[in-house]
């Protein structure tokens, strides 16, 4: 499948990016975000849930691995950074497959876990706001979205 490159210069413009793909994403779509410390993961995360008509405030769930959020979709936030080199199955599966729209940090901690078909997303930073975001979609559903939001 193709890849999908967006740049962004501030972090409105990150999160207009992810309001955007709120519109095209469904109950059941898995998002994962790689990216470093700083990238803009969770900026992205809180462009997706005011898109998605959440209105509480977006933090990393760093400590608690997984956030909820109640909008017009719910947004499963997860953050899985310390299940590095764990196993362990926290009911994935539940929110993978649930009402919502889940995003997953640092998703290659649980690759195993992970559906076949979601959108892979990776966000750079090209300076202090400017930053890269490319898109791999998974799956012909993934990949509808992506061309829709490069149109």
């Amino acid at each position: 499948m193709q890849t999908y490159v967006f740049e962004t210069n501030t972090e409105d413009e990150t999160k207009a990016l992810a309001e955007r793909l709120a519109v095209l994403v469904k109950p059941g779509d898995v998002l994962t975000l790689e990216g470093g410390l700083g990238a803009g993961k969770t900026t992205f995360t809180k462009g997706l849930g005011a898109g998605l008509g959440v209105r509480r405030t977006i933090n990393s769930p760093t400590f608690t691995i997984i956030k909820e959020y109640m909008g017009e979709i719910p947004l499963y936030h997860m953050d899985v950074y310390r299940l590095e080199d764990s196993d362990e199955d926290i009911g994935f599966d539940d929110y993978f497959n649930g009402i919502g729209v889940t995003v997953v940090e640092w998703a290659t901690f649980i690759e195993e876990f992970l559906p076949k078909e979601r959108l892979d997303i990776s966000i750079f930073r090209e300076g202090d706001r400017q930053r890269k975001i490319y898109f791999y979609p998974k799956g012909s559903h993934y990949d509808w979205i992506c061309r829709e939001l490069a149109r």
